[in-house]
C-alpha cells in the first residue's frame, strides 16, 4: 500500500472469481481526488466485497455502500455518484454494504453531515474509471479508436460507425486484465448529462425496511450466541462494590454473571455487572434479581440545579476566557438602546428508536463484531486497546441503523459486547433497554448565556457582548460544549466581545445532530429577534441589514492560524432568507390574534438554512405549530431530493420535538428521565408540515443530515413571541405558561 501518487497504483483491476472485473480502490481523504490501490486479491481467490464496483460476465453490477447507513440515505446517494459515471441504468445496479475497512473505503463514518462532500468526487472518479476501462476494452475488441466509442447510460458501448455494441458484461473480463488509467485524468461528465445524479430514487432498503427483513443491528443473530445485559452505575463512571451474583446465577436460562471493572474514560469501558443467558428475556428476568451496591463517586453530587447555581455565580465574576473582541464594546453600549437577557438550555438525550446493541465474538485471540455503529473506525481503535488485541485481527460488519443522531459515534455498547465475548467464550448480542438507553447517552451538553447588546439611533446592531458559561476545565471544554469566536453575529457587529466560562461535569456529552448549532442558534437568533424588537423594526429586515454589515476580521498575526472553523459566506446566507420570506409570504398576510411568525436562520456543517415557523397559542396556552417553511443552500447539486427533502423535514420535526418538552435532568450525578413517557418524542398529531425549497449555488454539494435542525427553534420561539408577546428564554417549551388574554 502506498500514498504516493504512482499511476500503476492508482487503482487495482482485478477478476472475479468465475470471470468479470472487480474494481478496487480506498480514496485519499488528506487529497482530495485521489484514488489508491487496494490490496491486490489473488487470482484464484473467491470474492469478498472489498470494492467498489463489481461487474460479471452474466451482467450483474454490484455497487458497495462505503458509509454506514444510519436513515440519511448514504446506502443510495453514495452509489449514485458511482453509478452515474459507471453510466449504466440505476435498476440494473444491485448495491452492498460494505464491512469496515479503511484500506479499501478509506473512512467510513456518518458523523458531521460529511459524507457526500467527502465522497462527491472520489466516488465520482472512481464510477468514470470503471466507464474508462469498458470503453478501452470494447475499442481492443472491435478493434477501432476509442474516440469512436461513446456510453449512453444502458450498460453498453456504442461504436456508431457501424452501429456495434458491446454490453459491460461481455467487457468485464477484458477490462479486468487491462492497466488502470489514472483518476484524476479520467474524464467525468458534464453535469447537464446527469442521469441519476439530482433524481429522487428510492431509498434500496425501503422494501426491505416495511417487509421486516433483517437489516439493523437489531436483528442480527449468529450460531451458538448468547444474549447479554449490563447493569450500569446510575453515577456515571462508578465502580461496583458488591452484587449478589451467585443468587443471580442461579436464576432460569442464565450462564453467567460477572463484575466489569471498567475503567474512568466516560466513552470507554465503565464498570457494571454482566448477565449472560440462553435468551434475552431470560437475562432480563435475571437483572430483576440482581441487587448491586455502587462505590462513592466525586461526582455524585452534581445536578442541574447546582450546575445552575454555579452559572450564575460565574455570570457574577469576571469571565474566565474571551474568545472575540472588536471595537469598543462598553462605549457602544453606552450610547445605544441596550436588551439585557439570560438564556438556558438543557441537558438532551438522543432517544434513537433502536436501542444500543451490538453482537460480538471473541475466539482465539480474534474479535468479529455487528455493530449498528456510525464511526466503526474508532470502535476498532476502542475494541483494539481495551481487549489489548491488534486492530489487524478484528472485523466489524456495518449493520443498518435504527436512528443514531450522533448518539453512535460513541462505541461503548461495542466494546462491551466485545469484553462480555470474550469472558464468557461464546459469541454474544448485548442489548441495552430503553432506560440503559436514556440513563447512559452522550448528552447534548446543557448551557448558559447572559448576553447584552445595543441597537444604534438607526436602529443597526452596533454591540454584542455575551458571556457563555458551559462545562469543561479551562480551556478544555466537554464534547460538543465549546464555542466558536466565529460564530455568528462575531464578524457582522462592530463592536462585539464574546467570552466563556466553564465548571467541571461528570456527565458524558457528545454528538447530538448538529452538535453546537442545535443549541446556540436558538441562543443568538433569539437574543437577535430581542434586538430587531428593540430597534423597533421588522426581524426579517433587521437581519437583512445584519448581514450586509459584515466586518472582515483581521489577518491573524505571523505565524498564526485563524481562530474558529468557517465563517459564514453572507451572501449565500441573505439568499437563503430571501428565498424563505418569499416562499412563506412573510408579511403579506394578516394574522389573527394568537397567531404568529417566526424567522432565523443560521450556518452549520457547510449548509446554510433560513426558516419561517407559523405558530398559533390558543387563550389557554395551547401551543400548536401550524406550519415550516424551510430553504437551503447546499452547493450546486442535490444528489438524491428525495431524500434530502426526508432529510431537512426529519431534522425540522426534530428540532420541535426538542424545543416542546425534551429535557435531560441530572440528580445526584445520574439522568433523572428514563423512557419515552418523560423524555417524548414529537407525535404525529404535533407534526407540522415542512415546505422544503433549494437555492443552487456554484460550491461544491455537501450534506443535509444536521444544517437543517438549528434555525427552527428559534424560528419557533419567535413565532410564539409574535403570537403571546412571551419571549422564551429557557427551554424546553412545556415550563411555559403560553396562556394570553
Amino acid at each position: 500500500m502506498t500514498s504516493t501518487l504512482d499511476r500503476r497504483d492508482f487503482l487495482r483491476v482485478s477478476s472475479v472469481a468465475g470471470g468479470g472485473l472487480l474494481l478496487g480502490a480506498w480514496l485519499d481523504y488528506s487529497r482530495p481526488g485521489t484514488l489508491h490501490a487496494a490490496t491486490p486479491a489473488a487470482a484464484d481467490a473467491d470474492f469478498t466485497p472489498n470494492a467498489f464496483i463489481r461487474i460479471t460476465r452474466d451482467g450483474k453490477i454490484t455497487i458497495m455502500a462505503k458509509n454506514p447507513e444510519v436513515g440519511q440515505g448514504v446506502k443510495t446517494s453514495l452509489p449514485q455518484l458511482i453509478a452515474e459515471e459507471l453510466d449504466v441504468p440505476w435498476e440494473s445496479v444491485s448495491i452492498e454494504q460494505a464491512d469496515s475497512d479503511e484500506r479499501l473505503y478509506g473512512r467510513q463514518v456518518a458523523g458531521g453531515s460529511t459524507s457526500t462532500p467527502t465522497n462527491w468526487e472520489p466516488l465520482r472518479r472512481a464510477g468514470a474509471v470503471g466507464r474508462a476501462l469498458m470503453i478501452t476494452a470494447a475499442a481492443q475488441q472491435l478493434g477501432v479508436p476509442e474516440a469512436e466509442l461513446t456510453t449512453n447510460g444502458d450498460g453498453r458501448v456504442h461504436h456508431h460507425g457501424s452501429r456495434r455494441m458491446l454490453s459491460y458484461a461481455e467487457l468485464s473480463e477484458r477490462a479486468a486484465a487491462l492497466p488502470a488509467p489514472n483518476p484524476t485524468s479520467v474524464r467525468m461528465k458534464d453535469p447537464k448529462d446527469y442521469r441519476i445524479i439530482g433524481q429522487a430514487i428510492p431509498g434500496v432498503d425501503n422494501q426491505a425496511i416495511v417487509t421486516g427483513k433483517p437489516l439493523f443491528g437489531i436483528d442480527v443473530t449468529v450460531p451458538g450466541m448468547l444474549h447479554a445485559v449490563l447493569e450500569k452505575a446510575p453515577v456515571f463512571a462508578a465502580k461496583v462494590a458488591s452484587a449478589n451474583l451467585d443468587e443471580v446465577k442461579r436464576q432460569p436460562g442464565v450462564k453467567d454473571a460477572f463484575v466489569i471493572d471498567g475503567g474512568t474514560q466516560l466513552a470507554g469501558l465503565l464498570g457494571g455487572v454482566a448477565i449472560v443467558a440462553d435468551t434475552v428475556w431470560n437475562a432480563r428476568k435475571a437483572r430483576q434479581a440482581l441487587r448491586v451496591t455502587w462505590a462513592d463517586h466525586p461526582t455524585a453530587q452534581q445536578g442541574t440545579v447546582q450546575f445552575r447555581a454555579k452559572a450564575k455565580e460565574l455570570f457574577a465574576a469576571a469571565p474566565q476566557l474571551t474568545i472575540h473582541r472588536v471595537g469598543d464594546v462598553d462605549a457602544a453600549l453606552r450610547r445605544g438602546t441596550v436588551v439585557e437577557a439570560e438564556y438556558e438550555y438543557p441537558f438532551l438525550a438522543h432517544a434513537p428508536l433502536e436501542p444500543m446493541n451490538c453482537t460480538a465474538h471473541f475466539a482465539n485471540g480474534k474479535l468479529e463484531i455487528w455493530a449498528p455503529t456510525q464511526n466503526p473506525q474508532s470502535g476498532r481503535s476502542l475494541c483494539a486497546n481495551t481487549l489489548g488485541i491488534d486492530g489487524g485481527d478484528i472485523t466489524i460488519h456495518m449493520t443498518r441503523i435504527g436512528g443514531g443522531f450522533g448518539r453512535r459515534l460513541n462505541n461503548d455498547y461495542m466494546v462491551e459486547a466485545a469484553w462480555i465475548s470474550r469472558v464468557v467464550g461464546a459469541p454474544v448480542k448485548l442489548l441495552w433497554t430503553r432506560e440503559d438507553d436514556t440513563r447512559h447517552d452522550f448528552y447534548r451538553p446543557a448551557g448558559f448565556h447572559k448576553l447584552r447588546g445595543a441597537v444604534d439611533a438607526a436602529g443597526k446592531l452596533d454591540a454584542w457582548e455575551g458571556h457563555f458559561v458551559t462545562f469543561g476545565e479551562g480551556e478544555r471544554y466537554a464534547p460538543s460544549a465549546n464555542l466558536s469566536g466565529t460564530e455568528f453575529p462575531a464578524h457582522f457587529v462592530p463592536n462585539a466581545a464574546i467570552h466563556v466560562s466553564t465548571m467541571p461535569l461528570g456527565v458524558p456529552t457528545g454528538f447530538l445532530r448538529a452538535p453546537g448549532s442545535n443549541a446556540l442558534a436558538w441562543v443568538f437568533q433569539s437574543f437577535i429577534d430581542e434586538l430587531a424588537h428593540a430597534a423597533k423594526k421588522d426581524p426579517v429586515q433587521f437581519r437583512r441589514e445584519l448581514l450586509d454589515a459584515y466586518v472582515a476580521p483581521p489577518p491573524p498575526a505571523p505565524g498564526t492560524r485563524p481562530a474558529g472553523g468557517p465563517s459564514l459566506d453572507a451572501p449565500r446566507m441573505r439568499g437563503v432568507l430571501d428565498l424563505v420570506v418569499e416562499k412563506s409570504g412573510w408579511g403579506t398576510r394578516q394574522l389573527p390574534r394568537g397567531t404568529g411568525m417566526g424567522v432565523a436562520f443560521h450556518f452549520s456543517h457547510r449548509g446554510y438554512f433560513a426558516e419561517v415557523v407559523q405558530a398559533t397559542v390558543s387563550r389557554d396556552g395551547t401551543l400548536k405549530v401550524d406550519k415550516v417553511w424551510v430553504a437551503g443552500d447546499v452547493g450546486a447539486h442535490i444528489i438524491n431530493p428525495s431524500g434530502a427533502v426526508n432529510q431537512v423535514q426529519g431534522s425540522v420535526l426534530d428540532g420541535i420535538s426538542e424545543a416542546l418538552a425534551q429535557e435531560i435532568t441530572i440528580e445526584n450525578g445520574a439522568a433523572v428521565q428514563s423512557n419515552f413517557h418523560d423524555f417524548p418524542l414529537i407525535r404525529l398529531t404535533q407534526a407540522p408540515p415542512v415546505e422544503v425549497h433549494f437555492r443552487t449555488s456554484d460550491n461544491s454539494p455537501t450534506g443535509m443530515g444536521e444544517p437543517a435542525l438549528p434555525p427552527v427553534v428559534p424560528a419557533l420561539t419567535n413565532a410564539i413571541f409574535a403570537a403571546t408577546g412571551k419571549r422564551i428564554r429557557t427551554l424546553p417549551l412545556k415550563h411555559h405558561d403560553l396562556s394570553w388574554s
